[in-house]
């Protein structure tokens, strides 16, 4: 294993902790990250466009293999994140940039760190990958018509601008990913080992942007913003669990289901609040994609110290591929 490949490896396994170190650097040092706000929606395609490089028919197996539960995760997403997060901003009575911005991360599609979770709870990291490639892929649709029914209630929603938004920011960057990788298989298959570092510095980038630039209104509001988020995260992976368990899906399914509709994309969320609402919007899914990533692994060692079931050897990889 080359040098860069080791590096990479190690940066995904710490990624919680990068994310959390660099955004209380980009709290208290607001001007050293500040210039990297105009690039998140230029980051977050890289990181799409490596999610295209790892995606294959294998990953996509589980739709045909496991249609309910993939269809389960997939629904579960798309209506418990979005209802929790506009009961949430209704009961604390959030001002309207706040509001939106906890409804926008809420109607984004899972978090690929999701398959990495999973695959550490010993859950069915198949399931995982596929509901995630699945919500990612309709996201274009489903996050833009979510936002508009559930936020246009504080702030006007353009569903068509958010449509274009995401066309541009994840479907092209995975469409090109997926053509790249079709006629240069080997090449990318060379140089898949070091995607998880390239998503690591994207996803800690957008998060620190996002500190830098409201690091002011967090230390006024900061710690109500942090509790919706913490109480929207757990009462998602709280919620699809039970469902899960109740559509009578097995346990290894019930763990995939329960972080998949817990942990969301928070660096869309955090790009298309910038872009079409303002930085203050943005601020949830800043708190969303450090909190995901503390509570996510919690889960996921608790769940995997209590479960007995090998994982095989090929789980493992594509949870390391599809880390972000």
């Amino acid at each position: 294993m080359s040098f860069l490949e080791k590096v990479s490896k190690a940066a995904g396994s710490t990624f919680a902790v990068w994310v959390i170190l660099f955004a209380i650097l980009a709290f208290f040092i607001p001007g050293g990250f500040t210039w990297i706000a105009p690039h998140i929606a230029l980051l977050l395609g890289i990181i799409m466009f490596g999610m295209g490089l790892t995606l294959s028919l294998d990953d996509f197996k589980a739709v045909f293999q496991q249609p309910k539960s993939v269809m389960i995760g997939v629904l579960a997403q798309y209506t418990i994140m979005p209802l929790l997060a506009f009961a949430l901003a209704v009961l604390f009575r959030l001002e309207p940039e706040v509001a939106v911005g906890v409804i926008l991360v809420g109607c984004c599609p899972g978090g690929t760190a999701s398959n990495v979770m999973t695959f550490l709870a010993k859950g069915n990291t198949a399931l995982s990958v596929a509901v995630t490639s699945v919500s990612t892929l309709l996201a274009p649709i489903l996050t833009p018509a979510l936002t508009l029914v559930f936020a246009s209630k504080w702030l006007a929603v353009s569903a068509g601008d958010l449509l274009l938004s995401i066309v541009q920011i994840v479907l092209v960057p995975i469409v090109l990913g997926i053509v790249v990788k079709v006629l240069f298989r080997k090449q990318v298959e060379k140089s898949i080992a070091v995607l998880p570092l390239i998503s690591v510095v994207g996803i800690v980038a957008v998060a620190s942007a996002v500190v830098a630039v409201n690091a002011g209104k967090i230390a006024e509001t900061g710690l109500l913003i942090f509790s919706i988020v913490v109480l929207h995260n757990l009462l998602g992976l709280l919620i699809g669990f039970l469902i899960a368990k109740a559509l009578k899906l097995n346990f290894a399914d019930q763990k995939a289901i329960s972080i998949e509709v817990g942990m969301q994309n928070s660096g869309l969320g955090a790009a298309l609040a910038v872009a079409h609402f303002s930085p203050l919007a943005a601020v949830p899914s800043a708190i969303f994609s450090v909190w995901h990533n503390i509570s996510g692994p919690l889960l996921a060692t608790w769940w995997g110290k209590r479960t007995t079931e090998p994982i095989a050897s090929n789980e493992l990889h594509e949870a390391e591929v599809n880390t972000f």
